[in-house]
C-alpha cells in the first residue's frame, strides 16, 4: 500500500506488517501480552528481591534449620526455581487461550495479503 509522505512529496510505502501493527487486533494482542508479562515480571522481581534482602539483612533467619541441614534460605532459594517453572506454565496456558488464537488470525491475514 502506498501513500504520500507529506514531508517529501513522494510516495512512501508501508509494508503489510506496518499496516497490521496499526490495526485494533494487533493493539489488542499487544495489550493482552502486556497484561500478563508486566505484572508477572514485577511479582517475580519482588519475590527475588525479598530473597536477596532476607539473605543480606536477616542471615540468622535464613540460616534457621527446618529439617536437618535444610535451612529457610535453601528452601526459599529452591522456591525461586519452582516459581520460574510455575510462571512459565502459567504463561503457556495464558498464551494458548488468549494470545495464540489472535496471533494466528493476524498471521493468516498477513499471509493472505502477501499472496
Amino acid at each position: 500500500m502506498s501513500h504520500i509522505d507529506p514531508s517529501a512529496g513522494r510516495p512512501a510505502t508501508t509494508t503489510v506488517y506496518e499496516q497490521v501493527e496499526r490495526t485494533d487486533e494487533f493493539q489488542d494482542l499487544r495489550r493482552r501480552l502486556r497484561q500478563f508479562v508486566f505484572p508477572m515480571s514485577a511479582a517475580f522481581l519482588l519475590w527475588y528481591l525479598l530473597y536477596v534482602l532476607l539473605a543480606t539483612y536477616a542471615p540468622a533467619f535464613m540460616a534457621t534449620e527446618l529439617v536437618g541441614n535444610i535451612t529457610v534460605g535453601l528452601v526459599i532459594g529452591l522456591l525461586q526455581f519452582v516459581s520460574t517453572f510455575a510462571i512459565t506454565a502459567a504463561y503457556v496456558h495464558y498464551a494458548n487461550r488468549h494470545l495464540d488464537p489472535r496471533a494466528e488470525r493476524l498471521r493468516e491475514r498477513i499471509e493472505g495479503a502477501d499472496t
